[in-house]
């Protein structure tokens, strides 16, 4: 076991060199000047190049990219209009047209993206599971069929068009919840309930009707395991055989796939909170993409790539709890 945790922690490291040194080029290279946007319009050369020769882009990229590099471990200072500004490690830049850390921005706006993630993830993790329990349960029914209608349909609307029909019913036409807005969970906890109620139904409707098909799926197979019919055939309780041989091994993929979608998640839900006006990294993502604010799109990008590679890291350790078969086979 500590020889793989090893193994995948030098992977991570190796792979979060790659997304920077690739981000970077992108973003600071293949990408408009930096010194052009943030002078403007009406700006002499002379002026661009001060600003250049400022930030260090007149300097050879391999130097411009460790220099990146080591503020993430090291920190670095910024010259900004004569001034310096020191950005502790992990320094992940600095934006010139908000004239703000972007470690800063970013540690603002993370706990409503975190929220909403947390909050969405449960929703359709617990229903989605649900439903295709009970979709593999009685397979061919009434019951199947309804909720095979009903999560083609999630999977078909859009989420931006979902956003907007619950606040026309919920909000304006009926009044039963309120708009959307970052209420602190200390300040009024059935406030904050009733503010992201909506962001997590949009977020997790259609994750949780993929959620559903593949518990579904999943399940259906399990059952027609041998080690399945062994069960059975030794007379245990059906409610046993479902809940310790059955429905263990056929999370596993669930698993993965959950670590992987919230973990991305949590980069930020980019139209969710656009079409709410929710101010979290992912609205925060949509601006700078806008004004093509480089530093906090770069920055962003990074920590969607942070959180990806540790969900999956989270994975493979829960695979031994959860599937016999695993550990089995580790042994071997």
């Amino acid at each position: 076991m500590i020889r793989m945790l090893a193994s995948r922690l030098a992977g991570m490291v190796l792979v979060l060199f790659l997304v920077t040194l690739f981000t970077y080029v992108i973003f600071f290279v293949l990408s408009p000047d930096p010194a052009v946007q943030i002078c403007g319009k009406n700006c002499t050369p002379e002026r661009i190049d001060q600003i250049r020769a400022s930030l260090g882009l007149d300097l050879p990229f391999w130097t411009q990219f460790f220099t990146y590099v080591g503020g993430l471990f090291a920190g670095r200072t910024f010259e900004v209009a004569g001034a310096e500004i020191v950005c502790q490690a992990p320094c992940l830049g600095y934006s010139f047209q908000t004239s703000q850390l972007v470690g800063d921005m970013i540690v603002q706006r993370l706990p409503i993206s975190a929220t909403i993630a947390a909050g969405a993830g449960i929703l359709w993790l617990l229903g989605g599971v649900a439903a295709g329990v009970l979709s593999a349960v009685n397979e061919g029914r009434f019951l199947d069929r309804f909720l095979a209608g009903l999560t083609l349909g999630s999977m078909s609307i859009p989420n931006y068009v979902l956003a907007l029909a619950l606040q026309f019913v919920l909000v304006v036409a009926l009044g039963w919840l309120p708009f959307p807005q970052a209420v602190p969970f200390a300040d009024d906890p059935a406030q904050w309930f009733l503010n992201f109620l909506m962001p997590w139904i949009v977020l997790a409707a259609t994750y949780a009707a993929v959620y559903t098909r593949l518990t579904r799926a999943n399940v259906i197979d399990t059952l027609q395991e041998n080690f399945v019919r062994t069960a059975r055939a030794k007379g245990l309780r059906p409610s046993l055989v479902w809940r310790r041989h059955a429905l263990r091994p056929a999370l596993t993929p669930i698993v993965t796939l959950f670590g992987m979608d919230i973990a991305a998640l949590l980069g930020g839900a980019v139209i969710t909170e656009t079409v709410f006006g929710m101010n979290g990294v992912g609205k925060l993502t949509a601006d700078s993409i806008t004004s093509n604010d480089q530093p906090v799109i770069m920055a962003v990008t990074l920590l969607s790539a942070f959180f990806v590679i540790v969900g999956n890291l989270v994975v493979d350790m829960l695979y031994t709890a959860i599937d016999p078969r695993v550990r089995t086979g580790a042994r071997v």
